[in-house]
């Protein structure tokens, strides 16, 4: 995945990106980045591997290093970011949110008929940025190339360019699949993909751009350089999962939203009578939590955290290069409550069951712990389908997917035909489903979210919502 934030000032702008950029952390954790402008030095920028030391730690500096009244930053879960680009339509910093899934085909198709070239990353890749910035390049123009770029891209890409004369272009990806904010101070204008981010900054809310708009921003200003589509697919992950509580997209806020999500999966509990004799309901920390709280208040049943993650010193379970050290930092991490565990019964909400590997072995505690039984519900419905337009999934193959796998045990490719059935808890194929994977991972029952429940608590309009990894419509 991945987050930027750009500002543009009267003052020095390298302080609110530092910090703005710093509030992006928990959307990625490869690579940091800041590019700024000073009328005196021109671009300047600066790229960190963040992957086993936070963004702030590794820029700490940055205030003795960079200077200028605009500035851009970007936390990547991909490639490093921002470049500096100097090309027929001027010297720029760009960073991107977004992926690309037929780059190796634009890089030949470019490569053919250019005459020019890319620079390689180990294996011979190109940095996506580098392949976003050179199709912008292809025309005469940041607006009509911004637009060409995202046409023929597979995927998705908002993109957040610092021009040489201290401006800033900001263009939402052509359907609107991720958020980008604008806020406004006295001394001028940030854009951010998180809206708490510039709020802690005394931002105030200016604009939410729409899907496909492009904006130009200086500190006296905003000029709308292409005027939003009417179609949207906004990520109903940004909700669920990968947002930040305190943020909002389209009026939304994330933590009301998944308490929403909570109470609506409570209700279906109620309705069918499914585990009725909990104890305790908490959460899978930490985005588990909140769905855990709205299923608490409206079933009734006492909240509770029977195992804390120690996070201080291991904030990050995949910071090693192995799996096997990944796997032995996460059971290092939970702490349980023996109190809240033993000879109880207990309902843990997750926020989603994607691999199912950690999920396992936190059952696996709970249970040499002295839990009595253990629930299990998902805030999403089962997930069936690989995410091919944001880069924040980390499946290699479609068959990782526990449902996925599920569903070949049981019938074998044939039945990838009626998935839509093993979505619904109601089918019988749907209970085959959920009743294979309580054996698997040792539940006393599972529940996922349904598609028409997890809708109704974002509040969105259906048709404005991508909800493609769990039915697979586009």
């Amino acid at each position: 995945m991945g987050g930027f934030f750009g500002t543009v000032s009267r003052r020095d702008a390298i302080s609110d990106v530092f910090f703005g950029t710093d509030y992006h952390s928990h959307l990625g954790t490869r690579r940091g980045g800041i590019a700024a402008f000073d009328k005196e030095i021109g671009l300047q920028r600066e790229i960190h591997n963040i992957e086993n030391s936070p963004f702030r730690t590794k820029f700490e500096h940055v205030f003795e290093e960079m200077k200028g009244t605009s500035a851009i930053g970007c936390i990547s879960d991909s490639d490093p970011q921002p470049l500096l680009i100097r090309s027929n339509i001027g010297t720029y910093a760009i960073c991107v949110i977004g992926i690309v899934n037929n780059s190796e085909e634009l890089i030949k198709q470019y490569l053919s008929f250019s005459g020019g070239h890319f620079g390689v990353m180990t294996g011979g890749r190109v940095n996506s940025v580098e392949l976003i910035s050179a199709l912008i390049n292809q025309k005469s123009d940041f607006v009509d190339g911004i637009k060409f770029a995202q046409s023929v891209i597979d995927g998705s890409a908002s993109i957040l360019i610092l021009k040489e004369d201290g401006t800033l272009i900001a263009a939402r990806d052509k359907v609107g699949r991720l958020p980008v904010l604008i806020g406004k101070n006295d001394d001028g204008y940030c854009v951010s993909f998180e809206s708490f981010a510039y709020k802690k900054l005394e931002y105030q809310d200016e604009k939410e751009l729409g899907p496909g708009e492009i904006v130009e921003i200086s500190a006296s200003g905003i000029k709308q350089l292409a005027k939003p589509g009417k179609e949207m697919r906004i990520c109903s992950f940004l909700w669920s999962y990968y947002g930040y509580p305190t943020s909002n997209y389209e009026g939304v806020n994330v933590e009301v939203m998944r308490y929403r999500n909570g109470e609506i999966m409570a209700q279906h509990d109620k309705e069918v009578k499914n585990a009725e004799n909990v104890d305790y309901v908490g959460g899978v920390p930490d985005s588990g939590t909140p769905h855990a709280i709205g299923y608490a208040n409206a079933s009734g049943i006492p909240f509770a955290r029977p195992f804390i993650k120690y996070t201080p010193t291991w904030p990050r379970s995949f910071m090693p290069t192995h799996q096997t050290d990944r796997d032995k930092i996460a059971k290092m991490k939970q702490i349980p409550v023996h109190e809240l565990i033993t000879d109880k019964n207990l309902l843990f909400v997750d926020d989603s069951i994607v691999r199912g590997t950690q999920l396992k072995e936190t059952v696996e505690f709970l249970y040499a712990n002295g839990a009595k039984s253990v629930h299990m519900r998902s805030a999403c419905p089962p997930i069936m389908y690989g995410c091919k337009y944001l880069n924040f999934s980390r499946s290699t193959s479609e068959m990782e997917l526990i449902a996925r796998r599920v569903i070949m045990e049981l019938e074998g490719e044939e039945g990838f035909k009626y998935i839509e059935e093993y979505s619904d808890s109601s089918t019988e194929r749907g209970q085959n489903l959920r009743k294979a994977i309580c054996e698997k991972f040792n539940f006393a029952s599972l529940e996922f979210q349904s598609l028409e429940g997890i809708i109704k608590a974002i509040g969105i309009e259906p048709c404005k919502l991508c909800t493609y990894c769990w039915n697979g419509k586009e």
